[in-house]
């Protein structure tokens, strides 16, 4: 590893070679480079000494940008809190995270009761004033190893406490590094800024743009939340690079016009289906990217364009970037022959370095050779030109009738069928303990036939695998990560049978 494998090292690198280029459009302000870390420094010279981790519970905007580069300039690493997060759940995330300092916005200051706040807000407005008596405060930058922590990222734990993942410095260089060899972005191109600060997407639209000398461009909480206004801010910015949530690119998609400025667009989080992109495909390049918040960001890309979709509709994940290994294994860390199911694995220099609850950390295991294998408890197989392709999580059997049921296998035959524009298939017990199915259903367009739907369920799946009931919605819920959120589902009660 280069010294330079620090995202601050990186990110002063491009100040040096490029000062006055943009990297960060808001609100139809530019800030340069040299800004950018301007900014950096008045906030890091506000910050106390010594700290292990900071919290970041701010508005998306520059200052927050500049906010983590500060934290990461003091050696520190942030955790990313959006502002609307439950408090206890914010409370639990700086506690055990050592998180005793948090910036902030002066607005949010009630949530933070017990945590030492730092008002971003305050030091924006002097820094108009003095800009330069604040910069000669500004500590030199402290000398971090690679292999120091740089952020820690909470998801959500299968027991209802969120686990946070330690992500160090090497492992967000390496994913620049290999966002880059795919992609080729540079100066000339200008990435959305759309995801929360709490996900992985957040990461690759900052740190792979900025790092490899690209701009970023921010809009404003109106604009997210309205997808024409979204599209013209598209074209209004020239951006040339989008990724978020399959959903995005579906409702881009239903919306039929996507500015020429456009070159590439990413999928990630969730499973993309042939029918989210199919008026797009021919009008720029498209991917499909794989990867658990474990090992840092994506860890498999598929270029749509060159790839065909699978029997079911979704597109494959795709092979290992730059710097990864990805196998389809069994229990006992063996790879499987081709076409055989097994548990996606991953290893290489995105794997990073377990939860910060060590007790967590079983996923994380050493084969014989003394290689770190993550197991992502999502099964897969491997294609014949060696892609793999995700099928569903190792978790989500139920038993019906006595029999092993797969929820995402039901629930990917649902999305292919006529009159279906997105669907989530969820497992319930009824009062006597007994699993059925409940599907949840967005119409298209055209309009939604439950009985022919039915029909075509009935082509794939045994009877005992379609769904008891159907629920129409005019939208999926989402939790904050962008995903369908399946407790927010409304429950269809059961008497049980038996």
């Amino acid at each position: 590893m280069r010294q330079t494998d620090t995202i601050y090292g990186r990110f002063a690198d491009q100040v040096v070679r490029q000062p006055d280029a943009c990297a960060v459009k808001e609100s139809g302000v530019a800030y340069s480079f040299a800004r950018l870390d301007e900014m950096a420094c008045v906030i890091a010279a506000a910050l106390p000494p010594d700290q292990d981790a900071i919290g970041i519970v701010m508005d998306h905007g520059a200052w927050q940008i500049a906010s983590i580069l500060a934290i990461l300039r003091c050696g520190a690493a942030y955790v990313p809190i959006e502002p609307d997060f439950p408090i206890e759940r914010t409370h639990t995330m700086l506690k055990e995270s050592k998180a005793t300092y948090v910036i902030t916005d002066r607005s949010y200051v009630s949530r933070l009761d017990g945590f030492a706040p730092l008002f971003v807000d305050t030091l924006s407005a002097s820094m108009d004033v003095s800009s330069a008596a604040l910069l000669a405060n500004c500590p030199k930058p402290k000398a971090v190893a690679p292999n120091a922590p740089a952020y820690i990222l909470y998801t959500s734990g299968t027991t209802g406490i969120p686990k946070g993942v330690v992500v160090d410095q090497h492992n967000v260089c390496h994913y620049a590094d290999a966002f880059h060899h795919e992609f080729h972005n540079g100066p000339d191109d200008i990435m959305l800024q759309y995801s929360v600060c709490s996900f992985d997407i957040f990461v690759e639209e900052v740190f792979a743009s900025l790092l490899n000398g690209s701009a970023i461009a921010i809009p404003s909480t109106e604009v997210r939340g309205d997808l024409a206004a979204l599209l013209q801010f598209v074209k209004d910015e020239q951006l040339t690079i989008i990724s978020g949530f399959p959903y995005l690119l579906a409702d881009i998609n239903d919306h039929g016009v996507l500015p020429s400025c456009v070159r590439l667009l990413i999928s990630g989080g969730d499973v993309l289906r042939e029918r989210y992109i199919d008026r797009l495909i021919d009008h720029t390049t498209i991917y499909n990217t794989y990867g658990p918040s474990e090992t840092t960001v994506c860890c498999t890309y598929c270029c749509c364009n060159t790839t065909p979709a699978l029997e079911d509709g979704t597109y494959p994940i795709g092979k290992a970037v730059q710097g990864s290994t990805v196998r389809i294994m069994d229990e006992d860390l063996h790879p499987v022959a081709t076409g055989e199911v097994g548990e996606i694995c991953i290893s290489g220099d995105g794997v990073t370095q377990g939860y910060v609850r060590v007790s967590n950390n079983a996923p994380f295991v050493t084969d014989a050779d003394g290689h770190c294998w993550y197991k992502s408890g999502d099964m897969g197989y491997e294609l014949p030109d060696g892609s793999l392709a995700f099928m569903h999580r190792k978790d989500s059997q139920v038993m019906i009738l006595g029999k092993r049921v797969e929820a995402h296998e039901v629930e990917a035959v649902l999305n292919r069928c006529d009159g279906v524009r997105a669907g989530v298939v969820r497992a319930d017990t009824d009062d006597q303990g007994l699993s059925y199915l409940t599907a949840y259903v967005v119409a298209q367009p055209s309009g939604f036939k439950l009985a022919q739907v039915k029909r075509q369920m009935a082509r794939y799946l045994a009877p005992f695998m379609i769904p008891e009931y159907f629920v129409l919605l005019d939208t999926l819920p989402r939790n904050m990560n962008g995903k369908p959120d399946t407790k927010a589902l409304p429950t269809v009660l059961k008497v049980g049978n038996y």
